[in-house]
C-alpha cells in the first residue's frame, strides 16, 4: 500500500456534545461511613457497573458478532460477555460467601483465558459456546445473587483485604476493567457487526491540531504505593512502597495527536527499520502494519471508533501500541536532535505532581474519564492540567516501565494471578486512564500493564531527558532451589529454629571476641545472609560461592537491599515474598560486603589475609575437600579462625568416595569426618572447644520441611 501525502483541509469546529446517559459511579470509600448508607452505595455501584456492561453488548448488531473473533489473539466476545459474571461466582465460592454454583458448565467455559496471547501465537482452539440468550439469562441470575448478598451480608467497616465484602468490590472493579477492554474488542470487530447507539455518544468537536512543545518538569522525589489500610480498593500491585529521585526532564505539553503522528507516517516511519526495536520490528513485519491500527484510508484518512468511522480528527490523540510509540520516539530523536522517549512510571508521577493533579478521593473531574463526557477520545487541547493537557484521561499513556512489584508486594489469596503473570518484562505500564476508565482504573495509584503489541485506548506523550529510562530489576525468583535458599537465608523462622546463616555468624562473632576482626571470608555463601551478618563485626566480608545463580541473588540483595521470590505452597501454587536488608537490621553494613563466584577447591590467590573463614555446609559438597582444607592455612592470619559446619552428608554424586573425609571404615574401625578434619588440619590449626550441633530447617512446601543438624567445629590458625 502506498500512503498518500496528507493534504491540509479545513476542519469544522462544532459544539461539544457531553450528554452521556450512563456516567459511571465513582469507586466507594471503604474505611468509614454509615453502615446502611455504605451498603446502599455499594449496591448502586454494583448495578451501575453490571448493567452498563450488559448494555455495552447491545452495540453488536446481531448475535453473529458475539462469535466472530475481533482479533485472532483473543476469544470471541461471547466469552467476555459471560466472564465477568462467572468471576463473581468463582470468587464468592472461593470466599465461602455462597455455597452453590449457578451454572457449573458456563462457569467452567467462562473462567479463564483472558490475557492476550503473544502476537505470533495464534490459537484456533474450538469452543462450543452457549447461546447469547443463555448467557443473558445467566447474567441475570448472577446479578440477583450478588444483590441479595449485598443486601443481607453482615457489613463491618472498614472493608479491607480480610473483610468478607472485599471479593464483592473486587468483582465490581474487575468488571470495570472488562468494560473498557471489551470496548476495545468491539472497536476491533468488523464494522458491519456493530451499531452506534445514543447511549454511547462520541465527541463532536475537532479542530486544528496544536503544535506540541516540551515543558520542563523539575527534579524531585516520588513516593508511591498504597498502605493496606487505604480508603479505596486497590489491586495487589498497588500496595507496598516505592521511592525514587527523578532527574529533571521535559514533557510534551500535549499527547501526541493524529496530526503529529502523521508526520512520522508520511516520512516512511513504518518502513525505517532502524527506528524500531528488535521486538517491534518483528511485530511490524509479521502484521505488515503501515499505519496505526485504527486509521482507515477511504479517499482520505478516517478513524475507526467503537461503532463507527469518522473523518480523521487530527487534534485527537493518536492511539498506538508501545512498539509504534517507541519507533516514533526514535524517529523524533533523529529529527529533533534531542533524546526523545516515553516517560517512566516515576516520571509520570512527577508530571502529575508538577501539573497539580492530585489524588484526593478521585482523579480530577476535569478530564475525559468515567464516561463523564464522551464515548470516545476528544481533542488534546480540551482538558488542561497545569501547563500540560491530558495528564490523566482521554487515552492511556504508554510508559517505558515494565511492571514490577513494589517493596513488600504480596498477592491477595482470592486472586493470586492478577498481576504476577505480568512480572515477566514483557508487560509495560500504561498510566492516566482513558475516556471509559472508571473506578479503580481512574485513580492515580492504578497500575495496569499490557503486552507491548497490545491495543488499548492508549496513546502517548514523549519526554526529553538526559537520563536513560531505567527499569526495575525487582522480579520474583521462581527457580525452585533458589527460592528455597532465599527463604532459608532471608525468610521466616520455622518450628522455632532460627536462621542458620545468622546462627553461624553469631557463633563466629562470639568466637572472635578479643581477636582482630578486619576481614572475613564466607565460603559457600549461597545467598549471602551470613556475609551480611558477619559485616556487623568485620570491616570487610567477601562471600564466595560456586553457583553464579546464588551469587547473583546475593548481589541483588546487596545492590537493591531486597530480594523477591516465589515460595512453593503446594503443587503449582506459590506465594510471593519480598525480604529486605532493612527489615533484617543489616542495611547499614552492606558497603562492607562483596560477592564473587569461585571454586572453594581452587580459589584465586587474592582470596587471602583473612581473620575468619566460615565454611557452612560446604565440605560434603566439594569434589576435593582435602585440597580445600590444605589451602586454608596460608589464607588465614595467625590467630584467625576457620569455622566449619556440615551435616556430613557424603554422596558420591558430589564427592568421589576416595575423597570423603570420613563416614567410612578405616583399618576396620569407624572413621568419622571429625577424625578426618583433625588429621587434615592439626598441623596448622588447633580445635577450639568441643564440636556442637547447630540445627537448621529448609522449607520445601507448606507441608514438607527438612530438619537437619550441622556439626560445627572451630579451628584456630597456629603461628608458623
Amino acid at each position: 500500500m502506498t500512503l498518500p501525502i496528507h493534504q491540509p483541509q479545513a476542519i469544522a469546529n462544532t459544539a461539544i456534545r457531553s450528554n452521556s446517559v450512563m456516567p459511571l459511579r465513582r469507586t466507594p470509600q471503604l474505611n468509614d461511613g454509615n453502615i446502611a448508607e455504605k451498603r446502599a452505595e455499594i449496591a448502586r455501584y454494583f448495578t451501575n457497573t453490571f448493567d452498563t456492561y450488559t448494555r455495552l453488548f447491545d452495540c453488536l448488531r446481531d448475535d453473529t458478532g458475539f462469535y466472530q473473533k475481533p482479533i485472532s489473539l483473543r476469544h470471541p466476545l461471547i466469552f467476555y460477555f459471560g466472564h465477568t459474571a462467572t468471576f463473581f461466582i468463582n470468587k464468592l465460592i472461593l470466599a465461602k460467601l455462597i455455597s452453590a454454583r449457578i451454572n457449573p458448565h458456563l462457569e467452567s467455559i467462562f473462567a479463564v483465558g483472558v490475557d492476550e496471547m503473544s502476537w505470533d501465537d495464534l490459537s484456533e482452539a474450538h469452543f462450543d459456546w452457549p447461546s447469547v440468550d443463555a448467557v443473558r439469562e445467566y447474567r441475570a441470575k448472577v446479578r440477583a445473587t450478588v444483590l441479595d448478598l449485598i443486601n443481607t451480608l453482615e457489613l463491618v467497616l472498614p472493608i479491607d483485604w480480610d473483610n468478607s465484602w472485599w471479593p464483592i468490590v473486587m468483582g465490581i472493579e474487575h468488571e470495570r476493567i472488562h468494560l473498557e477492554t471489551s470496548t476495545v474488542l468491539i472497536r476491533q470487530q468488523v464494522l458491519a457487526k456493530v451499531q452506534p447507539l445514543p447511549e454511547w455518544p462520541i465527541c463532536q468537536e475537532t479542530g486544528q491540531a496544536p503544535k506540541n512543545k516540551l515543558i520542563t518538569v523539575p527534579a524531585g522525589a516520588v513516593n508511591i504505593g498504597k498502605a493496606l489500610d487505604s480508603a479505596f480498593y486497590g489491586w495487589d500491585n498497588e500496595y507496598g512502597q516505592h521511592q525514587a529521585e527523578v532527574a529533571e526532564f521535559k514533557a510534551s505539553q500535549y499527547l501526541v495527536s493524529n496530526q503529529e503522528f502523521l508526520e512520522f507516517v508520511e516520512d516512511g516511519g513504518y518502513t525505517q527499520d532502524h527506528v524500531w526495536t528488535e521486538e517491534g520490528l518483528a511485530w511490524r513485519q509479521y502484521t505488515e502494519a503501515k499505519h496505526p491500527t485504527f486509521w482507515r484510508w477511504h479517499n482520505g484518512w478516517r478513524l475507526r471508533l467503537m461503532t463507527e468511522e469518522i473523518a480523521m480528527p487530527w487534534d485527537w490523540p493518536v492511539e498506538v501500541n508501545y512498539h509504534e510509540a517507541k519507533a516514533f520516539c526514535a524517529w523524533k530523536t533523529a529529527e529533533s536532535g534531542q533524546k526523545i522517549r516515553m516517560p517512566t512510571e516515576d516520571e509520570w508521577y512527577r508530571l502529575c505532581a508538577e501539573a497539580g493533579v492530585n489524588e484526593v478521593g478521585e482523579a480530577p473531574a476535569a478530564a475525559n474519564l468515567h464516561l463523564d463526557h464522551f464515548a470516545s477520545s476528544c481533542p488534546v487541547t480540551r482538558f488542561q492540567h497545569g501547563r500540560w493537557y491530558d495528564v490523566v484521561g482521554n487515552v492511556w499513556q504508554w510508559t517505558e516501565t515494565a511492571i514490577y512489584p513494589f517493596n513488600h508486594f504480596k498477592v491477595h489469596p482470592l486472586y493470586d494471578d492478577f498481576t504476577t503473570p505480568t512480572f515477566d518484562g514483557k508487560h509495560n505500564l500504561i498510566k492516566g486512564g482513558s475516556w471509559i476508565s472508571a473506578g479503580n482504573e481512574a485513580r492515580l495509584s492504578a497500575r495496569y500493564a499490557f503486552r507491548r503489541h497490545f491495543f488499548q485506548h492508549a496513546g502517548f506523550r514523549y519526554v526529553a531527558a538526559n537520563t536513560e529510562a531505567s527499569s526495575s530489576t525487582a522480579y520474583y525468583e521462581s527457580d525452585k532451589l533458589l527460592s528455597e535458599y532465599a527463604e532459608f537465608h532471608f525468610g521466616d523462622t520455622w518450628y522455632g529454629v532460627e536462621s542458620f546463616p545468622k546462627a553461624l555468624a553469631d557463633i563466629a562473632i562470639e568466637a572472635m571476641q578479643g581477636k582482630v576482626t578486619g576481614k572475613a571470608l564466607d565460603l559457600g555463601c549461597a545467598c549471602g545472609r551470613a556475609s551480611f551478618e558477619l559485616a556487623r563485626q568485620f570491616d570487610t566480608v567477601e562471600g564466595v560461592d560456586f553457583s553464579a545463580n546464588f551469587i547473583g541473588l546475593a548481589a541483588r540483595m546487596a545492590e537493591q537491599g531486597e530480594v523477591h521470590y516465589a515460595r512453593v505452597e503446594e503443587g503449582d501454587l506459590v506465594s510471593y515474598h519480598t525480604r529486605t536488608l532493612n527489615a533484617l537490621g543489616l542495611a547499614a553494613y552492606v558497603d562492607r560486603v562483596a560477592f564473587y563466584q569461585g571454586d572453594a577447591c581452587n580459589l584465586k590467590p587474592q582470596f587471602t589475609g583473612y581473620d575468619l573463614v566460615l565454611a557452612a555446609n560446604l565440605i560434603d559438597r566439594l569434589y576435593q575437600p582435602s585440597r580445600f582444607l590444605a589451602e586454608m592455612a596460608p589464607r588465614i592470619n595467625a590467630g584467625g579462625l576457620l569455622i566449619i559446619a556440615s551435616p556430613y552428608t557424603w554422596l558420591e554424586e558430589h564427592t568421589p568416595k576416595h575423597e570423603w573425609l570420613g563416614g567410612f571404615k578405616k583399618d576396620g574401625e569407624s572413621y568419622s569426618t571429625l577424625d578426618g578434619l583433625k588429621a587434615q588440619l592439626s598441623r596448622h590449626f588447633r580445635l577450639v572447644g568441643e564440636p556442637r550441633k547447630v540445627p537448621f530447617v529448609i522449607r520445601e512446601t507448606q507441608h514438607k520441611f527438612q530438619h537437619t543438624l550441622s556439626e560445627l567445629t572451630i579451628w584456630e590458625r597456629l603461628p608458623e
